[in-house]
């Protein structure tokens, strides 16, 4: 197994832990710091294994962030559907 493979395997074993321990604010310190540590990994793992390999980590991360891309996502279709004033 490559470096990245094991980098991202790594995270994701991370991100389990870390949404398993109790928070105040509802663990978004913790998803700031995944999205810091996971972005350079999944450019990584894209460069080093392809684009399918790529892809199972752009989705394994996609299930981590469920609600923070569930918020993106609700906020981009505002943004969008709004009213100009």
């Amino acid at each position: 197994m490559s470096y990245s493979l094991s980098a991202a395997c790594c995270w994701i074993i991370l991100a389990a832990i870390l949404a398993a321990i109790p928070s105040n604010d509802n663990h978004w310190r913790r998803a700031y710091l995944l999205m810091m540590l996971g972005a350079p990994i999944l450019v990584w793992v894209y460069v080093q294994e392809g684009v399918w390999w790529g892809l199972v980590f752009t989705v394994a991360a996609a299930s981590v962030f469920r609600w923070p891309l569930r918020y993106l996502f609700a906020w981009m279709v505002r943004q969008v559907t709004r009213r100009a004033d």
